[in-house]
Order: structure tokens, then C-alpha cells, then sequence
């Protein structure tokens, strides 16, 4: 696979963000036609949404038993936590990965490790910033229940955030993904949650960047 300097920086766009680049396209024209700084400033929120629904391919690690990040962003929260409900993983703490993604990283969300869908849970709620604690109770969600090939189970929460107003998840039960496969977008500004398997120790760091696909979160078989 050749790499060239247009690709580093020219990122295919995922086809959900195809209008939204349209209307933002037809309104720089009408910019232009007012006043030509508008239509520079109208040109650059075009770039800029084609930026955020960037979606590039990425490379993840082969070996068998990691768990990648399911988001780009930064580790905001590590720490024990009951999962959501709805998504029948039992009442017991498991270890909780947050990942906050701002409005400037890729919002394609990829499975952390392969396995069958048990659940899909849609949840409507609030709209409170991401990066706070009480959004993993309180704001609009989707999880995923995911069961691994020797049973053990782990959960991954699309959160919505203060901007964001669109969960989408192509995923169904009963459907079997790849370690890194895409399951799902957030628009504009949101978080992902990772409830790890009973004994699975994280391999990140509050404060990390992560990147989707391919940063190392934990290791299965540790």
C-alpha cells in the first residue's frame, strides 16, 4: 500500500456527511453573492464540516485478545461504574473507559474487539457537555452489549453531548463485527464509554489521545 502526500492530509468523507456538506456549499455560494468576506468565512465552515465527518482508514493491531478505542479524543474518565441498564451486563461495577471527543475529531465510532451484538439500546435523555460524569446517566445514549468468542461480555455507550443531536448506529443484534469495524457515528461533539470484562485491567490513561481503531485500550487475554 503506497502512501502519497494527498492522502495524508485529503481524508475520505463518510457518505452521512454528504448533505451537510451541500448545504453548507450552497449557503458559501450565497455568502459570496452578499459579500465576498462572508463567502471566505462561509468557504471555511465548508471545509471544516467535510473535515468533521472525515472518515479514514485505520490500521488495527492483528494480535488476537486487544481492545482498541472505539473513538478518537482524549481518555476523560477511568474508573469503576454499574453499565447502563438496558444493556443487561448485570448491576456489578465494571471498569469504565471515557472517551471525549471534541468537535475536530473524526466521529466514526469502530467495535472495541470482536465479537456478537447481544443488545442494541437506544436511550433519549439530555444534552448536558460530555466531558462531565453525570453525562453517562443523564444524556441521550446508545449501547452496545457486545459478547466476546469465549463468553465474557463488555458494553460500548455512544453518548450525546452539548452539541451533538444524532446518535446513529448501523448495527444490529445478533450481527458479529471485527475488532475495529465501524458501528456507528455522533455529530458534532460527544462521548464514548467502554464498560471492560470482569478482570480486564485499562491500558490508558486519563489524559490520553486516543485514536479510533487503533490505540490499545486493554488486552483480553492479559
Amino acid at each position: 500500500m503506497t502512501v502519497s502526500m494527498l492522502s495524508t492530509f485529503v481524508k475520505p468523507m463518510h457518505p452521512e456527511g454528504r448533505r451537510f456538506v451541500a448545504i453548507a456549499a450552497g449557503l458559501t455560494v450565497l455568502l459570496f453573492l452578499i459579500w465576498t468576506p462572508l463567502g471566505w468565512i462561509g468557504l471555511g465552515l465548508t471545509v471544516w464540516v467535510y473535515y468533521f465527518f472525515r472518515d479514514p482508514e485505520r490500521v488495527t493491531p492483528v494480535r488476537p485478545g486487544l481492545m482498541v478505542s472505539p473513538a478518537d479524543g482524549i481518555v476523560s474518565l477511568l474508573e469503576p461504574a454499574v453499565p447502563p441498564a438496558e444493556l443487561g451486563l448485570g448491576a456489578a461495577p465494571m471498569t469504565r473507559v471515557s472517551v471525549f471527543m471534541s468537535v475536530f475529531n473524526c466521529h466514526v465510532n469502530r467495535l472495541p474487539a470482536a465479537g456478537r451484538v447481544t443488545k442494541v439500546a437506544y436511550r433519549p435523555g439530555k444534552f448536558l457537555n460530555a466531558s462531565l460524569d453525570k453525562a453517562s446517566e443523564d444524556n441521550e445514549r446508545n449501547g452496545l452489549a457486545v459478547e466476546l468468542a469465549d463468553g465474557r461480555r463488555y458494553g460500548v455507550v455512544q453518548i450525546a453531548g452539548l452539541v451533538a443531536r444524532r446518535i446513529l448506529c448501523w448495527t444490529a443484534e445478533g450481527q458479529s463485527l471485527a475488532t475495529g469495524e465501524r458501528f456507528g457515528l455522533i455529530r458534532f461533539g460527544s462521548r464514548l464509554d467502554i464498560y471492560l470484562p470482569e478482570g480486564v485491567e485499562p491500558r490508558v490513561a486519563i489524559g490520553q489521545t486516543m485514536v479510533a481503531g487503533e490505540t490499545v485500550i486493554a488486552d483480553l487475554g492479559a
